[in-house]
């Protein structure tokens, strides 16, 4: 039971575009020789070097609290604990939070006054003197000497939001943490949200009480203006806040990125424009609040920010040379590339020259004039680790080239360490300490794991197929078990497609169906994924934003030329067997598919479908597909619900009616539309269960055995 439940968690976190938690980072030791870690006995050491693990805060000096996440001081005299933790939409980001002084072990809570679980973002000031935080929609700085708290913000509500964010902002850039100390702890930067003007959409609670009730999110739909925002810097000692003067309409412009620059008393902030296409980075005089313009970049589709390359990280700023430069992603040659921006004169230089992307930034290792960054350039399902000079130049690899699959490395704060994880499509997920820039493991921990591996029965086979219309795509392919390439056996497509996620990726989970109840390859099934454009690949700007105002149109087409393509290449393939699945953004993708190409596709499980792009957030879908004001056609050819009416062939549809990510109200329209013309299909609603319909005893048994059973009954298993 341990394996499947772990085979699911990381089916899900590699197939699905999901998010990662906040706060998941390595905690580092100040030599950055060690990491800590919470375990039962305390906050532990574990020496990167292999040694053996030593308790640095036994946990009877905290009375064995249960610890969601910690954080120590620069100095690693005090230590900040976070437990009781509760969601908010997606995360648990808010809870209660303890400050341990190690020394004299005095354990004392935070906004002790305060509702349980209401603290959000707390941390120390760059002295360790005090903490800041987050409560009920305003910032509170709290000296932990006297325990006396000042408001820094007192105009907090649900709807005017000071040091966090809204839905669509937390959903879209990845933003949660909404402020900063200043280095010297004299000042705190941060967000304020205006959602006073954005509508709320009321989401139906039927199951929690007699009488129903309503839970409303504030959440701006595609057309509707985003809420204002505005960046402030408070003073500790006054609580006044001096607000910064940012050009431009605070409700037409998004500002996603703020940190304070180093050595100044002056912030940097990246700005949007609405569409999300010129992007402007500005600095910010913290003390007069006056702006000016540093770089500016602007791209005929979108400008991705850090969070849609950097795992859903939006904090920091690379620096260098002590805030004089920065190091900048861009898409302007046509590939994901780094630049040198010197804040001086604004000039930009090109790091890494090539035909290739790059996937992220692991670390920049200043004291050694090397920049660490992850890529791919001849294949664009894996990831390996490989460095450039500071001053640009060539790449060279430093994972060898004998551990192909998908590489992560957190390196530590010297660079001279990196906890390696690493997996395939047969290797399950391993992690190594290892030196750099050598990539010295003294356990071979991954090189073991892949020898193992080697022999692994039914390995899903990588393919490239090219189109009718000259497009090659990659994707894998899982055959069945005592596969007999005479015989016919169905397939079963799993897709995605949009530009949140990629599913062709060689990394555990490939091949494997976390939703089905049994053994797919025993069953006699084919299982087969394929990336269109639009997904987010290491394949240039051109793959990717291709899909820029066609979402619904050219991915839809992509997949069921791919399906044709592989079912005229390979004749064991059952033209009369096809069937496709998806969740969220793949289960439009199934839908589309369905209605789009109905002589292709038999059969369809659609989960959690946006089934009208008019009906999802204006941060994402404006990202996409411009605004609808101007071209409202787009987002109505690219919508499922266009084409309800050719449905020919086998449909389930689920929903879970508490869905703030992908509203209910998608599934009644699309219901709508099949019952206007008498398509019959199979619906199933999961009462108050959110996007990932897992809320609930027995809820994900319950999807697993409907999945399952409806695909075996309308796509018969096994070959003829």
């Amino acid at each position: 039971m341990k394996q499947l439940t772990l085979l699911i968690v990381l089916v899900v976190l590699y197939c699905l575009p999901m998010q990662a938690q906040p706060g998941k980072g390595v905690r580092w030791s100040h030599d950055g020789q060690a990491y800590f870690k919470a375990t039962p006995a305390g906050i532990e050491v574990y020496p990167l070097s292999g040694a053996t693990a030593t308790v640095k805060v036994p946990a009877a000096a905290f009375n064995g609290l249960p610890i969601r996440d910690f954080y120590f001081s620069a100095d690693e005299k005090k230590l900040l604990l976070y437990t009781n933790a509760k969601k908010v939409w997606r995360y648990e980001t808010r809870g209660d939070y303890w400050v341990l002084d190690i020394a004299t072990g005095k354990l004392q809570q935070l906004g002790k006054g305060k509702p349980a679980s209401s603290l959000m973002f707390a941390k120390l000031s760059p002295d360790g003197t005090k903490a800041a935080y987050v409560s009920e929609h305003n910032i509170f700085v709290e000296d932990l000497q006297s325990g006396n708290t000042t408001a820094l913000t007192t105009d907090g509500t649900r709807r005017f939001i000071n040091g966090t964010f809204d839905w669509a902002y937390e959903e879209e850039f990845g933003c949660r943490d909404g402020f900063r100390w200043s280095p010297d702890g004299k000042q705190i930067a941060y967000w304020q949200i205006d959602a006073t003007k954005i509508r709320d959409f009321l989401m139906i609670n039927n199951t929690d009480s007699i009488y129903s009730f309503t839970v409303p999110v504030e959440y701006p739909k595609a057309g509707e203006s985003p809420s204002a925002c505005r960046i402030g810097v408070a003073d500790i000692r006054t609580a006044k806040t001096t607000w910064m003067q940012v050009p431009g309409d605070q409700q037409q412009h998004y500002i996603p990125r703020m940190e304070w620059v180093p050595g100044k008393n002056a912030l940097i902030i990246q700005q949007l424009n609405r569409k999300q296409n010129e992007s402007k980075v500005m600095l910010c005089d913290a003390a007069t609040g006056k702006v000016r313009s540093l770089y500016e970049e602007k791209d005929s589709a979108w400008i991705d920010v850090k969070s849609r390359w950097d795992d859903d990280n939006i904090a920091g700023w690379d620096f260098i040379r002590n805030g004089k430069s920065f190091i900048w992603v861009s898409e302007e040659d046509g590939w994901r590339h780094l630049y040198n921006v010197n804040m001086e004169d604004s000039k930009v230089t090109l790091l890494t020259p090539g035909n290739y992307d790059v996937i992220s930034i692991a670390k920049i290792d200043e004291a050694n004039n090397t920049i660490y960054f992850a890529a791919s350039p001849e294949n664009p399902t894996q990831q390996y680790l490989y460095k450039v000079l500071l001053t640009g130049g060539k790449a060279e690899r430093i994972t060898p080239a004998n551990q192909p699959g998908t590489h992560e490395y957190k390196i530590s704060p010297y660079s001279n360490w990196a906890i390696h994880d690493f997996s395939n499509a047969v290797t399950y997920p391993v992690n190594e300490n290892l030196q750099l820039p050598a990539h010295k493991s003294s356990t071979n921990a991954v090189m073991n794991a892949i020898s193992k591996a080697g022999n692994a029965p039914n390995k899903p086979e990588f393919f490239d197929i090219t189109t009718v219309d000259g497009v090659t795509m990659t994707g894998w392919m899982s055959k069945p078990a005592n596969f007999d390439p005479a015989k016919k056996y169905p397939v079963v497509f799993y897709v995605y497609g949009e530009p949140a996620g990629a599913t062709s990726l060689d990394a555990i989970g490939a091949g494997r169906n976390f939703l089905y109840d049994g053994d797919m390859a025993a069953d006699g099934y084919i299982y087969v994924t394929i990336d269109n454009r639009g997904t987010p690949l290491p394949k240039g700007r051109q793959w990717r934003k291709s899909i820029y105002r066609k979402v619904g149109l050219i991915n839809a087409r992509d997949q069921a030329m791919g399906a044709q393509a592989l079912m005229k290449k390979y004749s064991f393939i059952d033209p009369e067997r096809v069937a496709v699945w998806g969740w969220s953004g793949g289960g439009s993708m199934t839908l589309n598919l369905l209605f789009q190409y109905p002589d292709i596709y038999k059969t369809g499980i659609a989960i959690a479908a946006v089934g009208n792009e008019l009906t999802y957030d204006n941060i994402y879908q404006e990202r996409y597909m411009g605004l609808p004001q101007e071209n409202r056609e787009d987002f109505v050819k690219g919508s499922p619900i266009t084409y309800a009416r050719n449905l020919k062939g086998n449909l389930l549809y689920i929903h879970g009616t508490g869905d703030d990510n992908v509203h209910y109200q998608n599934a009644e329209m699309l219901l709508n539309e099949l019952i206007k013309y008498n398509r019959q299909f199979q619906f199933m609603a999961y009462p108050n269960r959110t996007h990932s319909i897992s809320e609930g005893p027995g809820t994900f048994e319950h999807l697993s055995t409907l999945y399952t059973n409806y695909l075996r009954t309308h796509c018969e298993p096994g070959g003829k």
